[in-house]
């Protein structure tokens, strides 16, 4: 439809598999699963639910009548229930017994855990795509000379691959939370109304052991180890800021490595992908915007601000349960999951077509490169017999000099002015052989070379690749 608002999240920038997970049939099909596994555990355990009426809702757990489900819900307000009347409707020998003993977290909050843990898992092998591009990259350049910065001024070189391995480092630091995230993920469990249980001690006549069975039969069911030791109606809403924040950290990976590619491109060092076809300005056609790394900021920057919602609403929980937190979370939580989808398909994208202007680099180096191997020579003019404090003087009164000589847009002469001076001690020749830069790049290579031995475990069996995106 072009006449209602639809999130850019879903039209142009997700991925149809986040777009699935977060849909309604997922949704409203997990909650159906959830009221078979109960029924099942119940069968099990001796209450009167009997196999047939097990056959009949697990035949229709696709069958959903969402305009049953809609005119229901109009009449009752009540999503959960109009969802029971409409699965009832189609499994009418075991309308009696769906959501038996349960709150309407049963379903929703347990749905949410389930999904959420698909999407973190889903996460997870995108994020490593991003790492295995970043690693091809980092192994391509270990040992190409490129000028370094700090505080975006020239300093010592580095790599081209060294300074990927930064982006690299911060990604792995993101995996480490999103795992810790997904191996302590727990279900809320069928619980009751406020978590005490006491709709199944009435059920099971007062067998506590009965009750853990069932929770567990329902856990192993969807994949879980366990149920969370305590609750009120709901799952605890630290788990979303859990969530969000891992995805934050995701973000702020990201967006580093983007503003880094968006600053190398400025200088023409670095350029993110290009298509043939691709138009940079509607008016300057020669441009040659890095607009998939600023549309990466963009997302970026949305889902770190989206993160703050999960610790106000945790924050803000009363008691047992509220309902303030079920309209910020249909937004925050889904919305959040889609933000880092697109921005992580935004980032495959561009490491793997990354691609570097050799000869400009090569070229930057050379003309900051006698600035920077001025340490060594005066090391080496000191060797020769100078005066330390003296050879340090010249140096520093030859760089201004050569300096304020660029800032009229002429060539640097530091060589030369160095040469000129007698009591250096070396001539332009001897300066110019000690300009390799390689001599300058420290232990870039094999700083690398350690990183991505330690990392070729995790990247086993994994593709790095150009996800498809919308631009």
């Amino acid at each position: 439809m072009t006449d209602k608002y639809e999130s850019p999240l879903s039209s142009r920038y997700a991925s149809e598999y986040m777009l699935n997970l977060f849909s309604s049939d997922k949704r409203y099909q997990t909650w159906r699963r959830l009221w078979v596994s109960l029924a099942k555990a119940q069968n099990v355990l001796g209450l009167p639910v009997t196999k047939e009426q097990i056959e009949q809702m697990e035949a229709n757990i696709d069958n959903i009548d969402y305009e049953c489900v809609s005119v229901r819900e109009k009449e009752v307000r009540h999503d959960v229930m109009a969802h029971v009347y409409a699965y009832g409707k189609v499994a009418p020998s075991a309308a009696g017994i769906i959501h038996l003993g349960a709150t309407s977290c049963y379903v929703t909050d347990n749905a949410d855990l389930i999904i959420y843990r698909d999407a973190l898992r889903y996460l997870r092998t995108e994020l490593l795509k991003v790492v295995a591009n970043l690693a091809s990259f980092a192994k391509k350049y270990r040992d190409m000379p490129t000028l370094g910065y700090t505080h975006y001024q020239p300093a010592q070189l580095v790599t081209v691959g060294k300074r990927a391995t930064f982006w690299m480092q911060d990604f792995l630091s993101d995996l480490d939370e999103i795992d810790f995230v997904i191996e302590n993920m727990k279900l809320l469990g069928c619980r009751g109304t406020t978590g005490t249980e006491a709709s199944f001690l009435e059920l099971f006549e007062g067998d506590t052991s009965k009750i853990d069975e069932m929770n567990r039969l329902i856990c192993e069911d969807f994949g879980f180890d366990k149920c969370f030791d305590v609750c009120g109606q709901t799952y605890p809403r630290k788990v979303d800021s859990r969530i969000l924040n891992v995805l934050s950290s995701i973000a702020q990976s990201c967006y580093r490595m983007a503003n880094d590619i968006r600053l190398l491109q400025h200088d023409r060092q670095v350029e993110e992908p290009f298509e043939k076809n691709q138009i940079g300005s509607s008016a300057m056609a020669y441009k040659r915007n890095p607009m998939r790394s600023e549309r990466i900021c963009s997302l970026a920057r949305y889902l770190m601000a989206d993160a703050i919602n999960a610790p106000m609403t945790a924050s803000v929980q009363w008691l047992e349960r509220t309902l303030d937190d079920s309209a910020n979370r249909r937004i925050s939580m889904p919305e959040g999951f889609l933000c880092a989808d697109a921005v992580l398909r935004l980032a495959q994208n561009v490491t793997n077509g990354l691609h570097v202007n050799e000869k400009i680099i090569e070229k930057t180096v050379r003309e900051y490169l006698p600035f920077i191997a001025t340490e060594n020579l005066m090391m080496e003019a000191v060797k020769r017999g100078g005066n330390r404090q003296q050879v340090h003087e010249i140096i520093r009164k030859c760089s201004m000099e050569a300096t304020a000589r660029m800032k009229n847009g002429e060539e640097c002469d530091l060589t030369s002015r160095l040469a000129k001076e007698a009591t250096f001690g070396m001539t332009e020749e001897e300066i110019n052989a000690l300009l390799e830069p390689s001599r300058y790049i420290g232990r870039c290579p094999e700083q690398v070379d350690a990183f991505l031995a330690r990392i070729e475990p995790l990247l086993e069996g994994v593709d790095g690749n150009s996800a498809e995106i919308n631009l």
